[in-house]
């Protein structure tokens, strides 16, 4: 037996649909996240494939610059 597949349009849907509690923790862990990214040394960004300029402009975005697919 299969397991169905979610879409990407379909995650976004649902992500749109989320309770504001939980919206609030995607924004603190995004936070965290970008936080935690802008502090990596180089050699660690070389290792996951992200530059060191686009480290550090992903770390400066603002809380309320989020993922596309979390607007509505």
């Amino acid at each position: 037996m299969s397991t169905p597949t979610t879409s990407l349009a379909t995650r976004a849907g649902q992500m749109r649909a989320l309770s504001p509690l939980r919206r609030w923790i995607g924004l603190i862990t995004l936070r965290r996240s970008r936080h935690r990214l802008g502090q990596l040394d180089d050699h660690l960004l070389r290792d996951i494939g992200i530059s060191p300029d686009h480290a550090r402009a992903e770390a400066a975005r603002p809380l309320w610059d989020v993922p596309p697919t979390w607007r509505r």
